[in-house]
């Protein structure tokens, strides 16, 4: 079975750095007590990163095989948390950009599905908590 192990360091006030198995470091810390002068990442926003770049990872590889790579592709995800402690989010919208001149939009489609589906690990532990939509916009350029 795989597993991953990650070191979390305290280093002052709400700043801690961590890494990941590769062993690149970056800081985590409490949005709420940012003054703006913090480079780093707050926890739950880091969530959901990890969801658009794992489905993203699924999504660029699947068009790579499909052969309908496309000129600029980005994901924006939305969190909604939910208002009583501990708050978590309960509501997440995926929301899939893809731009070129020429989109395969059924292959593209394809990808996303399959990575909703089928391939994103963290996309199913998010249904787990919360209810989670998807929607795929295209931009002919």
């Amino acid at each position: 079975m795989a597993s991953n192990l990650v070191t979390t360091t305290w280093i002052k006030d709400t700043h801690f750095t961590t890494n990941n198995p590769s062993k690149h470091t970056f800081t985590i810390f409490d949005a709420s007590q940012d003054n703006g002068d913090t480079v780093g990442f707050a926890p739950k926003a880091l969530m959901l990163s990890s969801l658009a770049g794992c489905s993203g990872l699924d999504v660029v590889s699947l068009l790579k095989k499909m052969r309908a790579e496309v000129t600029d592709f980005k994901i924006d995800v939305t969190g909604e948390l939910t208002e009583e402690h501990p708050k978590f989010y309960h509501k997440v919208v995926v929301d899939y950009h893809f731009s070129d001149a020429d989109l395969k939009k059924d292959k593209i489609e394809k990808a996303v599905n399959l990575s909703i589906t089928r391939y994103c690990g963290v996309m199913e532990m998010f249904r787990q908590f919360a209810e989670v939509k998807t929607n795929i916009h295209f931009h002919e350029l």
